[in-house]
């Protein structure tokens, strides 16, 4: 019989294969006391795994192939950070000494404890966040019971392996590039966690948050993962492995396909051209920047790279990391966000606590303006590396002009400063403002006043119009990127650009979904950033429309506030 598991959706595409499972389980942690004189030698056993750990980790972060994603290494670092946190270090030693028990037991504990803490944290990045906490603690338990906590080597595996687990950390994916996995999935993970990034970045058909796979599916049982929709079918008849076989066919001769447009202009059939541009998290995904054939970067995140260490950058690191990222794409554009901290990425050195609502709380730019001194280091660093390319730098989370005006002092002071001591920067550096506000869309005429550009981060503007939070499954059914009140400031903020002259784009999801292209071609985008891995299929959408026969359908959708109405032309539009 068919079992059908329903999923969040994190990579493209259709798998049909053989299922891998991976143990991951400390349900069954035996517990027993020990007598005085054997306490010592039990902390020694917890602090040699701890140790163990640690050389598997950094082992691991050695060996990332250089086709790697970039954010691997990141991630990587993040957990061998964690495993020296008192929490997962320290704490379970206490427990061994006071409890006299075994350090399995010690560890389940302390792991019990962390778990309860993030379930309490109503931001869903922090709450991601437990997740890795608990795949190094995982790590840390193999080792102590003597076993390996890594996955297969390619040479164990065939190409259709479909990879099932409760979770799967940064470390395990190690083994992606020269593993024949076909696809993955996972019981938890939020579509923040770092599976979920990884396995963008991976594009590979992949589903998390299936909360009971592991449990439902066998060894070797013949599966099919529908990375499009999230869906995965355990066990399918016939007729159903059938049809899916066909769309797995035609979804590899698309993946072909696209290869060939690669370095086509990027321009509709009436021959207007469209700026398709890359987000980028670290220095290192400027490779995948070139191959994907984008035109530059719409979004470079710069608070990667503050997140996952125990200091401040300095302001030579961030400069040689912009700098980087500039030389190497040469007279491409680059738009480097300034540090988007606070609320759901707090790093160790910032001591700001976490508030009641971190959504609405210290983040953004309102974090920056709090700590002028750690913003105009960045901002120097930023200066001094625009001389060696076409930079542009984008302020996230504005509200208000007021914001606006105080940044652009912030960069005006560093500016000051530079010249004072006779460092050069670049006079055509532009700045520009994040939407992701309502109130910021609906004073976009007043932003325009001051800044060079916008740019919408649909993730965020959406949540904020529908208060949404995607990542609840109890209200992610209503996450809708179509829903009117959404497309309203979205069209308010485009039509508002272009009045004015100045340039707008989209740097969320939206733009990095195909299904969606025509519809912004139509709402008069121009400026697309997305994951690189997106880029090709909207590129396609680009390539096969006319921007005259879209205006009437698009017209129809902008007017009604019947989301089936919305829904049913959304697909008349993407037939056409």
């Amino acid at each position: 019989m068919s079992i059908i598991l329903h999923g969040v959706a994190i990579g493209g595409g259709i798998a049909v294969g053989r299922a891998h499972l991976i143990s991951r389980s400390m349900d069954d942690v035996a517990h027993y006391e020990l007598d005085d004189d054997e306490v010592q030698a039990e902390v020694t056993r917890f602090d040699e795994a701890i140790r163990a750990t640690r050389k598997e980790l950094e082992m691991l972060w050695g060996s990332i192939p250089d086709n790697a994603p970039a954010e691997l290494g990141a991630f990587l670092s993040l957990h061998i950070m964690l495993l020296g946190d008192p929490g997962i270090s320290r704490e379970p030693r206490d427990i061994i000494e006071a409890q006299n028990c075994n350090a399995e037991w010690a560890l389940k504990l302390q792991s019990d404890a962390l778990v309860s803490q993030f379930d309490s944290i109503e931001e869903d990045y922090l709450r991601e966040r437990k997740h890795d906490v608990l795949q190094v603690i995982e790590r840390v338990f193999k080792n102590l019971d003597g076993r390996s906590a890594q996955l297969p080597t390619s040479e164990d595996l065939v190409d259709d392996t479909i990879l099932v687990a409760h979770d799967l950390s940064p470390a395990d994916m190690v083994y992606f590039k020269d593993s024949n996995f076909a696809a993955f999935l996972t019981d938890v993970g939020g579509t923040t966690s770092h599976t979920a990034i990884l396995g963008r970045s991976l594009d590979l058909p992949s589903v998390i948050a299936l909360h009971h796979s592991r449990q439902l599916i066998r060894e070797d049982e013949l599966i099919i993962v529908d990375g499009q929709q999230g869906v995965v079918i355990i066990s399918p008849e016939d007729t159903v492995l059938t049809e899916y076989r066909r769309r797995l066919r035609a979804w590899r001769d698309a993946r072909r396909k696209l290869g060939s447009i690669r370095k086509a202009n990027a321009q509709t059939l009436d021959g207007t051209p469209i700026e398709l541009l890359a987000n980028i998290e670290l220095p290192q995904d400027v490779e995948v920047v070139k191959t994907s054939g984008a035109m530059g970067v719409g979004l470079f995140r710069s608070e990667f790279l503050f997140l996952g260490r125990d200091t401040l950058p300095s302001e030579d690191e961030q400069y040689q990391a912009y700098r980087t990222v500039l030389e190497s794409l040469k007279d491409k554009p680059v738009t480097i966000r300034t540090m988007d901290l606070g609320a759901d990425k707090n790093p160790r050195w910032l001591n700001h606590g976490v508030a009641e609502n971190p959504a609405l709380g210290l983040t953004g730019i309102r974090l920056c303006l709090a700590e002028p001194l750690m913003f105009r280091v960045q901002l120097r660093a930023l200066l001094r590396a625009s001389i060696h390319g076409r930079l542009r730098i984008l302020f996230p989370m504005v509200s208000s002009v007021q914001e606006l005006r105080q940044a652009l002092a912030q960069l005006e002071y560093a500016r000051a400063e530079l010249r004072e001591e006779g460092v050069p920067w670049s006079d055509t550096l532009e700045a520009g403002a994040m939407i992701e506000i309502p109130s910021a869309a609906l004073v976009a005429g007043s932003l325009l006043k001051y800044a060079d550009f916008l740019s919408i981060g649909t993730n965020d503007l959406i949540q904020y119009i529908l208060a949404i939070d995607r990542n609840d499954d109890s209200v992610s059914h209503l996450y809708d990127p179509v829903h009117p009140a959404v497309l309203k400031l979205i069209l308010h903020t485009i039509k508002t650009g272009a009045k004015a002259g100045i340039p707008v784009s989209v740097c969320g999801e939206m733009a990095g979904d195909p299904r969606l292209t025509r519809l912004l071609l139509g709402m008069g985008l121009r400026k697309f950033s997305m994951h690189p891995a997106n880029l090709l299929a909207v590129k396609q959408q680009v390539l096969r429309t006319h921007l005259d026969e879209i205006g009437s359908i698009v017209g129809r959708m902008l007017r009604t506030e019947d989301p089936d109405r919305i829904a049913d032309l959304l697909e008349q539009l993407n037939a056409g």
